[in-house]
């Protein structure tokens, strides 16, 4: 039998990041190495990072590439590396993977298939390969082949497929198992999605078994860009078998999978296929023979353990706790932000974004220690000394309270509780003269009294105005990010105020729904992570019947009364904007899905909905950048487009009201 230790290395990368990105990739290959790995796999694009936008069509960018590529050649001594870069050729920019073997750059593949659904726009920067093209680019006077290849390292075959190629109908896959490829590389920058991790689980297997052959499939880790988090999905099948999978979300900058591969077993069980119908004439033209071969290598028991958590019973609140934590922990220290400001009102949003900072904190250090977990965060003064997470909680999140005479002693005392239990530095501020004063002034101007009969939204929305500048201050003051708190469900309908509780630099919430958010409080509060536990204090959180507290206390206002219950709210923002459902059809839907509710009180409800959905475009257009963690997300940057003006669905709605 022919064994090979082969592993996929997942990397942390900052777009433009040259140096920052060359030590993660050094860092791979030098572990790589040391483990006894003889072939790696780094993500798509690693070079320059994924995310780079615009700057790909930038000739120093493309060139820049080029050399940090040259730089790497001479550390690939005895091991075989693939690395991700753009390559321009022929006038056109190609998403491209090298692979290099023993100091020596052995040619390019160019991905086949580009992304341009969804948050992805490839297309924009990048031509996609025609499959049965092979060219050759010229760098420094040497001529490298590029196209679909087939690297023969002294009769191990390798092929490669990038990211999208591998979820495309015409995949190169099927080309490659018919010319006996005995690996498929597959170089990804795949972003998180609640539940993506068993869907590539499926596609890597099933490619494995179908292919004949060993997949190797790695991912990007962390927020690399700002809005995208990639979970650091690494995964190692052979002929239908998983051998490897890693850990996903991980605070450091480079992870490494490895894996013992028989090639000799792999190819027996391609034999069996039926489907494989192998060329009867060599593929000359695509295939490059590599003066390397694997070293013979002695059967060894390696662990990659899956977490328990993978596999537990709650894991998209494990999920989405760990994505967030390492979204906002990527972005405080890629940002260079000194810490993260958030206005706390004793409600369930911004006492989701307060734990979830205090799980960045107590997650990432329980994973790389103080030393490590501080030296990331170098470049806040004085973090260095500290130790523990209460030591280091105060220097990274202030809390703020701004409270009107709306205000209540429940919220004001679960936000004062929550900021104590989890550490944060807490401040208090009495903004009730601001509103009066902003109010005296206005009607003086307008010569009438303001009142709530006449006036409402206007007197709800200063309230909410007023606390910006304040905790805007205290955030210049820290030298910290100001995180706003608004959620799915709100933006969905504009239920929030512009300049209001929308202010911040990074909305990390605003990509989930409020009936999820009170759902994972629940389970903060009862369960946890392992590594934190629970947090009790959220009982006084997840008590409350959510309010925006801006109305008279006489007025008992909730949210689910100024709108509408949040499953509702929820469901018909689903069928509305993903499905594409009109109010007709909705109707007849919810009337099924929700049979407790009155006709009469569904088209009040649905009516609402598309009225305050349609109005409210530009506010979701203003949204500070949003993590994108939800395959149905309403960000109009990088998921769901609808025009700011538009007819509003009015003769849709007056079809519906028909129905009655």
């Amino acid at each position: 039998m022919q064994l090979i230790k082969v592993a996929t290395a997942v990397l942390n990368q900052t777009p433009l990041d040259w140096e920052g990105n060359l030590t993660n990739i050094k860092s791979a290959i030098t572990l790589a190495r040391d483990q006894g790995a003889s072939l790696v796999c780094l993500p798509e694009l690693c070079i320059t990072g994924y995310g780079c936008e615009d700057a790909f069509l930038s000739v120093d960018v493309q060139q820049r590439a080029l050399r940090t590529l040259l730089d790497l050649v001479p550390l690939t001594e005895g091991i075989v590396v693939s690395l991700g870069l753009p390559l321009f050729h022929g006038g056109a920019l190609y998403n491209c993977a090298c692979l290099i073997a023993n100091q020596q750059i052995m040619g390019f593949v160019a991905k086949n298939q580009l992304a341009g659904d969804g948050i992805h726009y490839e297309p924009r920067w990048f031509k996609p390969w025609e499959s049965s093209q092979v060219s050759e680019v010229e760098i420094q006077g040497r001529s490298y082949p590029l196209g679909n290849l087939i690297f023969d390292c002294e009769g191990v075959r390798i092929g490669f497929e990038i990211c999208e190629d591998a979820w495309a109908a015409h995949r190169p896959a099927h080309a490659l198992s018919q010319a006996a490829v005995d690996i498929i590389l597959n170089p990804s920058a795949s972003h998180f999605a609640f539940g993506k991790q068993e869907i590539r689980r499926r596609l890597v297997l099933e490619s494995s078994r179908a292919y004949g052959v060993t997949y190797v499939y790695t991912n990007l880790l962390g927020n690399e860009a700002g809005r995208i988090i990639y979970d650091g999905a690494a995964l190692i099948a052979s002929s239908g078998k998983l051998l490897a999978e890693g850990r996903r979300l991980s605070f450091d900058d480079v992870v490494l999978t490895t894996a013992i591969v028989d090639v000799d077993l792999t190819r027996m069980n391609r034999a069996r296929l039926m489907s494989f119908r192998p060329h009867q004439t060599p593929q000359a033209a695509n295939s490059v023979d590599v003066p390397f071969a694997f070293a013979d290598i002695e059967p060894e028991t390696i662990q990659n353990k899956m977490p328990g958590w993978e596999q537990g019973p709650s894991v998209k609140e494990e999920e989405f706790t760990r994505t967030i934590a390492l979204g906002l922990f990527d972005y405080l220290r890629k940002s260079h932000a000194k810490g993260f400001v958030i206005s706390l009102s004793g409600g369930a949003d911004s006492a989701a974004a307060a734990v979830l900072v205090w799980l960045l904190v107590k997650l990432g250090l329980d994973e790389l220690g103080a030393e490590k977990f501080l030296s990331k965060l170098a470049y806040i003064a004085g973090l260095a000394e500290l130790k523990t997470a209460e030591q280091i909680m105060p220097r990274l999140l202030t809390c703020v309270y701004q409270a009107t005479r709306n205000s209540s002693e429940t919220t004001e005392q679960a936000a004062a509780s929550l900021a104590e239990a989890i550490g944060a530095e807490y401040l208090r501020l009495d903004v009730d003269s601001i509103v009066e004063a902003y109010t005296g002034i206005v009607s003086e101007a307008v010569g009438r009294d303001l009142n709530w009969d006449e006036d409402d939204i206007a007197l709800q929305n200063i309230q909410a105005r007023v606390r910006a500048p304040g905790v805007w201050m205290v955030a210049n003051l820290r030298d910290s990010l100001l995180l706003a708190t608004s959620n799915r469900s709100e933006a969905a309908v504009g239920y929030t105020t512009m300049d209001g509780d929308t202010c911040g630099g990074l909305s990390p919430i605003s990509g989930i729904d409020k009936a999820f958010l009170r759902s994972w409080l629940s389970w903060m509060c009862e369960t946890g992570p392992e590594e934190t536990g629970n947090l009790p204090v959220l009982e006084l959180i997840n008590r409350q019947e959510p309010t925006a507290e801006l109305r008279p206390q006489n007025a008992e206002q909730t949210d689910e009364g100024d709108l509408m219950p949040y499953d509702l709210l929820d469901w018909i923002e689903r069928a509305a904007i993903r499905d594409k459902q009109g109010p007709v059809d909705l109707f007849r839907m919810a009337r099924v899905e929700f049979p407790g509710y009155p006709p009469a009180q569904l088209v009040e409800w649905i009516t609402r909905f598309f009225r305050l959905w349609s109005r409210n475009q530009w506010k979701r257009e203003r949204y500070a950048p949003s993590f994108h963690v939800d395959d149905e997300n309403l960000d109009p940057k990088t998921w769901c487009r609808f025009p700011i003006l538009s007819g509003g669905f009015e003769q849709e709605l007056s079809d519906m009201r028909d129905l009655l």
